[in-house]
C-alpha cells in the first residue's frame, strides 16, 4: 500500500526547498516503502499584492531593526550552508521582487494532476531562489509550465481564469484550521506531523512510523485539474 505524505509549504520559503530535498533523501533511506508526496498550498504572507513587492523593502519592513537584520543575515548564511549540503544553489542577491505565490500554488496543483508535482515544485523553487525570477508573473509561470511538460497555452488560459482559485483558498484555510502556522509541515493520515526542515534521518523515521500506522482506506488523493 502506498504511504501518502502531504507536504504543506510555500514556494517563497527557502526552508521548504531544503525540506523537500531532505524528504526526497528520506524516501531513499526507506526503499521498502512506497511513498507518494502530495503538495499542499500555504501562503506565508497572503497580504503580498498580486503583483508582488520590492524584495529589499519587504525584508526591511520585516526585519527592520539592527537585531532583526542580524538575525536575517545569520539565517541567510545558514540557508546557504544547508543549501550546499543539499545541492541547492541559493542566490538571494538575485531576488528583486517578493512575489505573491498564490498562482504558483495553482500551477503546482495542475502539475500534480499530471504527475508532475515534484517537477513543478523544484522548478518554482529554482526560479525564485537560484534565478531570482518573479513566480507571481503569469508569463514566468507559463514558461515554467512548458519546461516541465505542461501545455503552455492551456496553463495560460487557466491562469487567466478563476480555475481552482476557490479550491486552493479552501485548501489553505483547511491547514490553517488544523493549526499549521509554519512550513514546511509533513503530514501523514491527517494526524501524524513533522514541522520544519528536519534531517533526512528524522524524516525517514517519521515515514516508518506513519507506515506502521497506515489506515486500511486511502485517506486522500492528489489534486487533479487538466493542464
Amino acid at each position: 500500500m502506498t504511504l501518502h505524505i502531504e507536504m504543506v509549504s510555500d514556494l517563497v520559503c527557502p526552508w521548504c526547498w531544503v525540506g523537500l530535498r531532505r524528504l526526497k533523501a528520506a524516501i531513499e533511506l526507506v526503499p521498502e516503502l512506497e511513498v507518494e508526496v502530495l503538495f499542499r498550498p500555504f501562503e506565508l504572507d497572503p497580504t503580498v499584492p498580486a503583483g508582488g513587492t520590492d524584495y529589499k523593502e519587504y525584508m526591511k519592513a520585516r526585519f527592520g531593526s539592527d537585531q532583526g537584520r542580524e538575525r536575517s543575515n545569520q539565517m541567510r548564511d545558514l540557508l546557504i550552508q544547508y543549501g550546499e549540503d543539499e545541492g541547492i544553489p541559493f542566490h538571494f542577491d538575485r531576488i528583486a521582487r517578493r512575489p505573491n505565490s498564490f498562482n504558483a500554488h495553482r500551477l503546482v496543483r495542475w502539475a500534480q494532476g499530471q504527475n508532475l508535482g515534484m517537477a513543478a515544485k523544484e522548478a518554482l523553487f529554482e526560479a525564485v531562489f537560484s534565478k531570482g525570477e518573479d513566480i507571481g508573473d503569469h508569463e514566468t509561470l507559463v514558461t515554467i509550465a512548458s519546461k516541465i511538460g505542461l501545455d503552455p497555452n492551456l496553463v495560460s488560459d487557466l491562469l487567466a481564469s478563476d480555475a481552482d482559485v476557490e479550491t486552493t483558498r479552501q485548501e489553505q484555510d483547511l491547514f490553517r484550521q488544523m493549526g499549521i502556522s509554519g512550513v514546511p509541515t509533513f503530514i501523514a493520515h491527517r494526524q501524524i506531523a513533522v514541522q520544519g526542515a528536519e534531517s533526512a534521518e528524522k524524516l525517514a523515521r517519521f515515514l516508518k512510523t506513519a507506515a506502521a500506522q497506515m489506515p486500511t482506506e486511502r485517506p486522500m488523493s492528489g489534486a487533479a485539474s487538466p493542464a
